[in-house]
C-alpha cells in the first residue's frame, strides 16, 4: 500500500510538472515583450527591473505567479478584484489571459538586477525569521514556502530573493492590515498579523540580500 501511495504521489507530481511545462510552453515571450514595452515599462522596466522600489522587480519572477497576480487585479463578472489596486487594475483590465501569460513568460525569462540589504543591523533578526520563524509567536519560517534561497514556488509563493526591501515591507504591512487579501487560505494575512514593524523590516532586508 505504501508503494502504491508513493507511486500515486510520483504520478501526480509528474503530471503537475508536465502540465506546468506545457502551459509555459504555450506562452510567447516575444509577444510578452511587446506588452512589457508598451504597458509595463514605466513602472517595472522593459525587462522587469523596476526603476523604483515602490514597484516590484519582475525580472526572474515565477511566470505562473506573475500571471496569477495580474488575473487577481482584474474585476471579473462585475465582482471586485481579489487584489485591489487602482493603477494595476486599470493596467490589467486591458490584458487578455493570453497577454498575461505572455508578459509573465517574458519577465520570468529576464535576469534580475537584485536589490541589496541596506541595513546590516536588521540582518540577524531577518535571518532568524527566514530560517526558523518564531515558534512562541506561531510564526513559521519564511523558507518553508519561499525556499532557503528565496527562489519561491510556482504559482503560489513568489521569489523574494533580491526584491526591493521597501516593496516587500509594504506588502507585508498590507497583508497585516487586510488591505491585500489575495493570499490562499489567508496564509500571509495570518502570518503578517503576528509580525511587528521591526520584524517585517528585518525579514524584508534579509530577503533583499538573498541570491
Amino acid at each position: 500500500m505504501i508503494r502504491t501511495a508513493a507511486m500515486a504521489i510520483l504520478f501526480a507530481t509528474s503530471f503537475a510538472t508536465h502540465a506546468s511545462e506545457e502551459a509555459h510552453a504555450k506562452a510567447d515571450p516575444a509577444k510578452g515583450k511587446v506588452v512589457a514595452e508598451t504597458i509595463c515599462v514605466a513602472c517595472h522596466g522593459a525587462d522587469g527591473n523596476s526603476p523604483t522600489s515602490a514597484n516590484p522587480n519582475l525580472a526572474g519572477q515565477i511566470p505562473e505567479y506573475i500571471a496569477k497576480q495580474l488575473s487577481n487585479f482584474k474585476s471579473i463578472d462585475g465582482k471586485p478584484a481579489l487584489r485591489a489596486n487602482p493603477i494595476m487594475g486599470g493596467m490589467a483590465a486591458a490584458l487578455s489571459d493570453e497577454d498575461m501569460k505572455n508578459v509573465a513568460a517574458w519577465f520570468g525569462s529576464q535576469s534580475m538586477k537584485p536589490a541589496a540589504a541596506k541595513d546590516e543591523s536588521k540582518i540577524a533578526l531577518g535571518q532568524k525569521l527566514w530560517r526558523q520563524g518564531d515558534f512562541k509567536k506561531g510564526i513559521p519560517a519564511c523558507a518553508g514556502c519561499h525556499g532557503p534561497a528565496g527562489a519561491g514556488l510556482p504559482a503560489q509563493y513568489p521569489r523574494l530573493a533580491g526584491q526591493y526591501a521597501e516593496y516587500t515591507e509594504t506588502q507585508l504591512k498590507a497583508f497585516r492590515l487586510d488591505e491585500r487579501a489575495n493570499d490562499p487560505e489567508k496564509m500571509m494575512r495570518t502570518i503578517a498579523a503576528k509580525l511587528s514593524d521591526a520584524e517585517i523590516k528585518a525579514v524584508s532586508e534579509f530577503a533583499a540580500g538573498l541570491r
